[in-house]
């Protein structure tokens, strides 16, 4: 017998549960990529097919979805580019059926932005500014804080107590991460940043490039957390790439909003607690069929010696200066 949370999530089903907002279904459906929640495109007679998400019950709250959508929402209104969940004519938008909660979605189409085009990173940084602008208006209620916690400790306690490393790994992945997050926590103490509304999973992924404009795609781990959150992912190549892609980034961010220098010390301890809570993260889906089928290599020795790897070239890079901007710019 199935048990895990998507076990009853027939094709009957959704299909019904869009039926039963009021839309005229083809019959139609496609899988779409994504493994946290489980995302569809729907046929709809005589118009565009929508796209629709039913979240992953239990992880996150009913308020703190609407809190996600209403975040969505005040970006729609305020013009900001964001494929928003569509509203009923009574404007709700989290629905549910049975166990689940689901949204509808426009379909919306486009590429990655191309990031080694100083161009495109100083669009972006506009539209991260003025992100950021509507996100430190107000605060949200419900929904979770960026923070060592939940990203890197329990990540590391959740993984060294359920047998997901190789023995031959343990101890080295335990005290390579118990120092790791030494570090990270000196870190954060020493960067006094004014938390704010952001996206959180700002990756290339999440962004639409279609017209020289990007949309942006996928709240569904916005958190509170510092600015730095929505820009890091955006840097790529060696130091000097790095630099001249935050020099452009930046430029067009603080056309919106002001940067401060002072996170800029939080890239590499937060680029450090992604990686550990994406471990982590796989290992507490691996009941989730869809996991093992998408992430063959997780289990093995080989994963995990590369994933220490690369802990260690965090914990070396934790000891160096901080990215800084070009110093013709501070």
């Amino acid at each position: 017998m199935n048990d895990h949370p998507y076990s009853a999530l027939t094709p009957e089903r959704i299909l019904d549960a869009v039926e039963g907002l009021g839309y005229a279904c083809d019959g139609r459906l496609t899988a779409l990529n994504s493994y946290e929640n489980r995302v569809f495109q729907i046929g709809i007679d005589e118009a565009t097919p929508l796209i629709t998400k039913f979240y992953r019950p239990d992880r996150w709250s009913y308020e703190q979805i609407l809190e996600e959508h209403r975040f969505c929402a005040e970006l729609t209104a305020a013009e900001w580019p964001v494929v928003a969940p569509l509203a009923l004519d009574d404007g709700t938008s989290v629905h549910r059926d049975g166990e689940f909660v689901f949204s509808l979605f426009p379909r919306f189409g486009g590429h990655a932005p191309e990031l080694d085009n100083l161009d495109t990173t100083e669009l972006l940084g506009r539209a991260l500014g003025r992100l950021h602008a509507i996100g430190a208006a107000a605060d949200f209620d419900h929904r979770p804080e960026i923070d060592i916690k939940s990203y890197g400790t329990d990540s590391r306690e959740f993984l060294l107590s359920n047998d997901f490393i190789p023995p031959t790994l343990n101890q080295a992945y335990g005290t390579l991460t118990q120092d790791l997050l030494a570090l990270i926590e000196a870190r954060f103490a020493a960067c006094r940043y004014t938390p704010l509304r952001i996206h959180a999973d700002c990756h290339p992924g999440n962004i639409l490039w279609r017209d020289e404009t990007a949309v942006f795609v996928d709240f569904d781990d916005c958190r509170t957390g510092p600015a730095i959150q929505d820009l890091w992912m955006l840097l790529s190549g060696d130091r000097d790439d790095q630099t001249n892609q935050l020099e452009a980034l930046l430029e067009g961010y603080e056309m919106f909003y002001d940067f401060d220098d002072a996170e800029l010390v939080l890239i590499e301890p937060l680029r450090t607690l992604r990686m550990m809570h994406y471990a982590a993260w796989i290992a507490r889906r691996w009941h989730d069929p869809a996991f093992p089928v998408a992430f063959p290599w997780f289990n093995t020795e080989r994963y995990w010696a590369e994933h220490v790897l690369e802990l260690r070239e965090q914990f070396a890079l934790l000891h160096e200066e901080p990215l800084a901007r070009p110093s013709w710019n501070t």
